[in-house]
């Protein structure tokens, strides 16, 4: 057992490595009087905009309202069908519920994506079993799953072709691009969680949506908060979800080094798939044409749970992101439908998959360790 132990993720670096500006920013803040969407929000909206290539930003309390609101500005509701995956945080599938509509679940590919041929089949109105789907299929919500872009150009094609629009959910790829262009910007909406460890996270909850539609972009502002068009005036049922000045202010600081960070954690990539070569582990596959930003790296193994077991013997720290897929969950097991031929590639990868420490104030030498021990361990198991 080594002395040393290395985190899979540690937002508490990520403070440290910004302290300075992090805390004259929350003083700035405190000293301001103004904590709800002020200049601050309003400020991080735009600039956060501004970095996705969108027109329109809007700051809500976390990651799940942000599907929510979304799902909501695009009509969605009871008596509706939404598809997405199964192999996912539970957020996207309890987002469509929290709406009243009913997700319906498709399989991954192999870059753990949404499988475009299932959706194709899903939005025929095939289900597995041989069941019909009689409920619209208002919406679409592809996953970005560990920072990696799903297939967009095959998506897209199909939304398109269908009539449905789609909104991405991109709470792990923040700044990922496919063909030179960053993810979010595709679909009619992006929802994206600011939480501690994401890519872009906060000191506590945050969410936020980019658009480059106006009006829906104008509809969320009113959902956000109870909708209203002017005070005390509900023009429709909205929520409370806003985010607050606090964490805006330090989403702004933290977004001046969302580009350096990203690219970090691309090195970091890079280093483990050179350390990794030779090894029986299956390395996260790279989609052509797309630059992932590695939220996670992920690796697969039919021993994935010895494989953990010794890593953290050498202080090693790991995840499992994620060892159930929500089907499976017993708050959802049995009731939502699946895409036709089930789901057994996102069956497969929940008892495979292994997320290694990725962050990026993960030192050289740290790596170096993580690569070391894996060489070490995995010939053995």
């Amino acid at each position: 057992m080594t002395n040393t132990v290395i985190p899979q993720t540690d937002p508490k670096a990520a403070y440290l490595d910004q302290r300075a500006a992090i805390d004259q920013a929350i003083t700035r803040v405190l000293e301001s009087g103004w904590y709800i969407l002020g200049r601050e929000v309003s400020a991080f909206e735009q600039e956060f905009a501004a970095f996705n290539g969108a027109a329109h930003g809007i700051g809500v309390a976390n990651g799940t309202d942000a599907l929510v609101l979304g799902l909501r500005a695009l009509g969605v509701g009871p008596g509706d069908a939404v598809v997405t995956v199964s192999h996912t945080a539970v957020a996207t599938v309890a987002a469509i519920e929290l709406t009243g509509a009913l997700p319906v679940l498709i399989d991954v590919d192999e870059c753990h994506g949404m499988a475009p041929d299932q959706l194709e089949e899903v939005l025929n109105g095939r289900l597995a079993g041989g069941d019909r789907l009689s409920l619209p299929v208002k919406a679409i919500v592809p996953v970005h799953l560990y920072g990696h872009p799903v297939a967009l150009d095959r998506i897209m094609d199909i939304a398109a072709h269908f009539g449905v629009p789609v909104l991405e959910d991109c709470s792990q790829a923040h700044g990922a691009t496919f063909d030179g262009r960053i993810v979010g910007t595709f679909g009619a909406l992006a929802a994206f969680s600011l939480y501690p460890t994401k890519n872009l996270g906060a000191l506590g909850d945050g969410g936020v949506l980019i658009t480059n539609n106006s009006a829906l972009a104008e509809r969320l502002r009113h959902l956000r908060e109870y909708g209203w068009k002017e005070r005390y005036i509900s023009h429709d049922a909205g929520h409370n979800s806003r985010l607050d000045e606090l964490q805006a202010a330090i989403l702004r600081v933290k977004l001046e080094k969302l580009g350096a960070h990203n690219a970090r954690r691309q090195a970091i990539a890079e280093a483990y798939d050179r350390g990794l070569d030779s090894l029986s582990l299956e390395r996260p596959r790279r989609r052509p044409n797309t630059v992932p930003v590695f939220h996670q790296y992920v690796v697969t193994t039919p021993s994935r749970d010895a494989l953990r077991t010794a890593l953290q013997a050498r202080g090693i720290m790991t995840n499992i992101h994620y060892p159930a897929p929500v089907h499976l969950q017993p708050a959802y097991l049995g009731r939502l439908p699946h895409g036709p031929g089930g789901l057994p590639q996102t069956e497969r990868m929940a008892g495979l998959v292994l997320s290694l420490p990725m962050y990026p104030q993960l030192g050289d030498e740290a790596v170096a360790s993580v690569v070391a021990a894996l060489r070490d361990v995995v010939p053995s198991l």
